[in-house]
């Protein structure tokens, strides 16, 4: 009994570290890779992978400090779209999706799935970050639209300053036109793919930003599937965006996997330590204050698929809803309890046709003999932590993929203390001191008229 237990116990282990051994060879390296990306302060800007491991730490800025505290409110911009896959062109135009011409939030978190197609060469070999920065630069040119009109609007150089310039027009545009939004943390995991962008004036108050990732793909460890995770600390309160691409599958019980797959995320997600009692940040994504889970979640309606077309075709979300496997969760299950997701009424975001507004297997001739999908809600932006307020869920209409982008706007209470560094500390870790204003306001007051969102919704988002 003992050598039939023994043997057991050793066939066990086998199947539960050969998959993790072999990915960690395969990769030669974790898959929580440390190496991020960030555009660093200064008149140049490019980008430069930033190990936030193997540095030693940074100490924590001398700060003085007042016994008066506030609480002020920030505009925090979230979106989520798988790709397919598809690369982006460099005249792609991403101004609908951000509603920059509309409304200009103070932070911008934009996450991906499938920027590369999830081959086995992708998965195994190690990350290649052309993709991730043609995503950047679009971001980086759809964000900072505005200050290039400024630019040409208030610089007009004179014809000589023309004549000496002349063919070097991208030299002079990065010498001296500052970008109103800077890229704080950017990384990229197989297909997965999470850019964080901030105010400029307002990045000297960002800290320690650090990443997390946790594949559970293949194997149970490789990176097709599951989160690139960004944390960091903003004046006083920490954040924490965890973008995901959960198993797929319409099957009954795959959902259970995406269960698995979620609270595999939630616990085996970890932050580097920090230094300094003021920048004593959690390690874990549920220790954060405000939080925010964004991706392919993969979540379908438990329907049968001629149920679920007729009921999208009458645009009776509320019955889909009813049986969509992600609320059924978030209401009364155990892998999102206390999660909370604004008021959907948008159309299910998943299976499109191609270049089209339809959906995969409406009759087409080139879907014959191919599985069919049922449409779903499958992209989703949940939130936890008080403090967030979403103000706007919704959809965008793309066809770059077989998927919808979906987007939210939150306002989101940051802790400030009335401080000011010393200018020493300024100096030499951010340049020159930011010219900024710890400007509060109130409810009624945050969303200006000059702000106002161009998407009028009727929803009662949850608190």
């Amino acid at each position: 009994m003992h050598a039939h237990g023994s043997w057991h116990s050793y066939i066990f282990c086998v199947k539960v570290m050969w998959p993790r051994l072999v990915a960690s060879k395969l990769l030669r390296k974790t898959l929580g890779s440390n190496n991020f990306v960030a555009d660093i302060p200064g008149n140049t800007y490019y980008f430069l992978d930033l190990p936030t491991l193997d540095l030693d730490p940074v100490p924590s800025p001398k700060i003085i400090l007042t016994d008066h505290h506030d609480t002020q409110k920030f505009k925090v911009f979230v979106s989520t779209w798988n790709v397919g896959g598809g690369a982006p062109t460099e005249d792609m135009n991403i101004d609908e999706l951000l509603d920059t011409c509309n409304t200009t939030c103070d932070i911008y978190v934009l996450g991906f799935q499938e920027v590369v197609p999830l081959s086995a060469s992708n998965v195994l070999r190690s990350d290649k970050k052309i993709i991730s920065t043609k995503w950047n630069s679009l971001i980086r040119k759809a964000l900072n639209k505005k200050s290039h009109t400024r630019f040409y609007t208030n610089n007009s150089l004179s014809k000589k300053q023309q004549r000496a310039t002349e063919g070097k027009k991208s030299d002079i545009e990065s010498s001296m036109i500052q970008p109103e939004f800077q890229c704080l943390i950017s990384k990229q995991m197989v297909g997965i793919l999470i850019s964080v962008w901030v105010r400029r004036d307002l990045q000297p108050f960002f800290l320690n930003p650090s990443v997390s990732c946790v594949g559970c793909g293949i194997m149970g460890c490789l990176g097709n599937k599951g989160s690139v995770s960004v944390r960091f600390q903003f004046h006083e309160t920490s954040f924490c965006f965890v973008c995901c691409h959960l198993a797929s599958g319409g099957r009954e019980g795959d959902e259970r996997i995406r269960n698995s797959n979620a609270a595999e995320i939630l616990s085996r997600t970890r932050f580097p330590a920090t230094m300094g009692p003021s920048l004593d940040l959690p390690k874990k994504i549920l220790e954060h204050d405000r939080i925010v889970l964004l991706g392919d979640l993969n979540y379908r309606i438990s329907l049968p698929e001629r149920e679920t077309r007729l009921l999208v075709n009458r645009e009776d979300w509320n019955t889909l809803l009813e049986n969509d496997q992600l609320r059924m969760e978030l209401v009364d299950g155990q892998a999102f309890e206390a999660w909370h997701e604004g008021t959907i009424n948008f159309a299910p975001t998943y299976k499109y046709q191609l270049n089209s507004d339809e959906y995969y297997g409406c009759g087409h001739s080139g879907t014959k003999g191919k599985k069919k999908r049922a449409p779903a809600w499958c992209d989703r932006i949940i939130w936890m932590g008080e403090g967030l307020k979403q103000h706007l869920y919704t959809r965008s209409e793309t066809r770059l993929s077989d998927h919808r982008p979906v987007k939210a706007m939150f306002s989101a209470e940051v802790k400030v203390s009335r401080m000011r560094y010393k200018s020493f500390c300024l100096s030499g870790r951010y340049g020159r001191r930011p010219n900024t204003k710890l400007d509060f306001r109130s409810d009624d007051e945050y969303w200006s008229h000059s702000d106002r969102l161009s998407f009028h919704t009727k929803n009662k988002m949850t608190p």
